[in-house]
């Protein structure tokens, strides 16, 4: 065999290409930091070559229009803002917005109008906002504080007569922000509570209006407010917040559950997963049961009281979240071994044992905030599932989750199924489903589509 010749699996470099001439606009590109300054590079070298008389001439500025009415046209009514960019979405970033009149304030109900001068909608506006303008109604009709009672009927309806999700728990989600129309605003009932999330100052500001008429049709008693820290700066929120009710207890599907609204995440409970826990207990009669990742023990529950699950672990990295737990197996008279420990250390321990499961479940934190840290959140959530698979006995059930909105479901199936093939398993896909139907998404706003869940079998 000849000794230069490439081994099995080895790569080699193929032979340089002769040297080519180098073209003048090329050469003109590499060298352009030795240009005067100002010079024209928008065209090729062998245009710009010649005496400076010999070159065409600048181009004429084009002129930027003037921001509202044409003159001469019926003037728009106030107050008003219009957008740079057509965008057929709810959020408006300011790069997108070309100006606003000048009585427009900060948490107006605004008529939004194009860049041609044509009504387009309505919608909530902050000038000092990350999101400045939030529409909330497309079309030519003009709106006013009405708009709000339509959306808030239209919210009530779904949930009350066409899910009535009453038959089944007090517990569900009453506002979804963009699913509902109504964006920069969530609303959970939680028995005889209503726990609330702003996240816009018009919203903040109109609360008065929309929340007793969430009581009255609910019959719900007290509310919970939050407002995250740094959406109350940028917004120009100003609140103090003086919430009493610590927690309260609320049933789903025959399990009962205590939130708790100082120490829990988010609006206190993840009532988004409802179904998902339901389907779970259909498959996991007999089983044993993982739930990592488990928070206060939503599934862990919902498998052993509902499913009848045999013996079931939940174990999660937040000390307050397991406390939380093991006074939802007290409510529920269920045994439950809850061990508070890191997902990933446990599931190395568990390994070395030589401890499988035949059912577990994923249900992490998000781990991708933003764009800038989507590589290191794929690979955590690559890392988490290839851990889930190794304790995961040859033909058991994974059911794995995500709640980053910036990845979507394609994404995290690609993830889930490299994970697999990491470690030499194959996956079995049974079902994708995601947060239930009081959790809706606007066609204009697939992005809020966030919860994904996989379920699979992993050989």
């Amino acid at each position: 065999m000849d000794e230069f010749a490439p081994r099995p699996g080895e790569f080699r470099s193929l032979p340089r290409r002769a040297p080519q001439p180098e073209r003048p606009e090329f050469r003109e590109r590499r060298n352009f930091r030795d240009q005067p300054e100002g010079g024209d590079f928008s065209r090729p070298a062998h245009a710009r070559t010649g005496p400076p008389d010999s070159r065409p001439a600048a181009e004429p500025r084009v002129e930027r229009r003037p921001v509202g009415p044409a003159p001469g046209s019926e003037p728009w009514p106030t107050p008003w803002v219009q957008l740079k960019y057509f965008a057929n979405q709810p959020m408006f970033y300011p790069a997108m917005i070309a100006g606003s009149s000048p009585d427009a304030k900060p948490g107006d109900l605004v008529a939004v109008f194009d860049k041609e001068g044509r009504r387009f909608g309505s919608g909530l506006w902050n000038p000092r906002a990350r999101v400045p303008l939030r529409v909330l109604y497309y079309g030519e009709e003009a709106v006013g504080e009405e708009l709000f009672d339509r959306l808030l009927e239209r919210a009530l309806d779904l949930r009350l007569r066409l899910l009535a999700l009453g038959e089944n728990t007090d517990a569900h989600r009453v506002i979804s922000s963009d699913g509902d129309g109504l964006s920069g605003l969530v609303v959970d009932r939680y028995g005889d509570t209503l726990s609330v999330e702003i996240h816009s100052l018009g919203m903040f500001q109109r609360l008065g209006r929309l929340l007793p008429v969430i009581h009255e049709r609910l019959g719900t008693k007290r509310q919970v407010i939050s407002v995250d820290d740094f959406i109350s700066r940028v917004e120009g929120i100003r609140f103090a917040a003086a919430n009493d009710v610590r927690s309260v207890k609320i049933r789903e599907h025959g399990v009962r559950y205590e939130v708790n609204f100082e120490s829990g995440h988010k609006t206190g409970f993840f009532c988004d997963q409802r179904e998902n826990r339901r389907k779970l207990a259909a498959l996991v009669k007999g089983q044993r049961v993982l739930d990592c990742c488990c928070y206060t023990g939503g599934f862990a529950l919902a498998a052993k009281v509902l499913g009848g699950a045999t013996d079931v672990t939940g174990v999660d990295l937040d000390e307050k979240a397991i406390e939380q737990a093991k006074r939802n197996a007290n409510l529920n008279q269920a045994r439950i071994d809850w061990v508070h420990c890191d997902a990933f250390s446990f599931a190395r321990q568990m390994q070395r044992n030589n401890t499988r499961w035949p059912v577990v479940i994923l249900d992490p934190p998000k781990f991708l905030m933003s764009r800038e840290e989507e590589l290191e959140g794929r690979r955590k959530y690559e890392d988490l599932n290839g851990m889930g698979m190794n304790v995961l006995e040859p033909g058991g059930l994974l059911v794995t989750c995500s709640c980053s909105g910036l990845i979507n479901l394609e994404g995290f199936e690609e993830i889930v199924t490299r994970a697999a093939h990491r470690l030499g398993r194959r996956l079995q896909f049974l079902d994708r489903t995601g947060a239930g139907a009081d959790h809706p998404v606007m066609a204009n706003c697939l992005e809020s589509r966030y919860l994904k869940v996989i379920w699979a079998r992993v050989w």
